[in-house]
């Protein structure tokens, strides 16, 4: 079953792994702007990310979520503002996905987590979304989809990664 919740301290050993060594998920992220971390560097970086959003109010509304799927810490969903290449003065918010545990790939798990996020930021008042990706992230671009997305802006030839162009894609979501 997945289940969004709030980060535990025994995340950040996975998060150090994700950034320093199982980080093939980031081939599909946005690998334009990927650094390998250093583990020391990682971990006192997500320790202090957790002291920071630790103890926060139960009605606070998250901007970020961790993502368990049978008890097992598989990733995140996210919101954030800024949108690259297109004007949101109205703040809608966008949202995101990042599942590194590759074994859990194409099985729904993470249409399932973002259908939960977009539930959980619609019972907070929040009806539309956006969302980015690249042309290349045809897994991202098969969840919004499924979740009812609509591209809205395309920039062709717009992120190259390993040497080849591709697309910039925005898509939204108006519930």
């Amino acid at each position: 079953m997945v289940v969004l919740r709030d980060m535990t301290l025994s995340d950040v050993d996975d998060y150090v792994r994700w950034f320093t060594t199982d980080v093939g998920w980031m081939k599909m992220d946005a690998p334009w702007e990927t650094e390998i971390g250093d583990p020391e560097d990682e971990r006192k970086s997500w320790n202090e990310y957790f002291k920071s959003v630790q103890g926060a109010p139960d009605d606070a509304v998250r901007w970020k979520f961790e993502i368990e799927l049978d008890g097992r810490h598989i990733g995140w969903v996210s919101r954030y503002s800024y949108l690259d290449y297109l004007d949101n003065s109205e703040e809608i918010p966008a949202v995101g996905i990042d599942i590194p545990e590759e074994d859990v790939h194409n099985t729904g798990v993470g249409t399932e987590a973002l259908r939960l996020y977009l539930d959980y930021l619609g019972e907070h008042g929040f009806r539309s979304f956006y969302t980015q990706t690249w042309a290349g992230n045809t897994v991202m671009l098969r969840v919004a989809e499924k979740l009812g997305f609509r591209e809205v802006c395309r920039k062709e030839d717009y992120r190259v990664v390993d040497g080849e162009a591709y697309d910039a894609i925005t898509l939204r979501l108006d519930r």
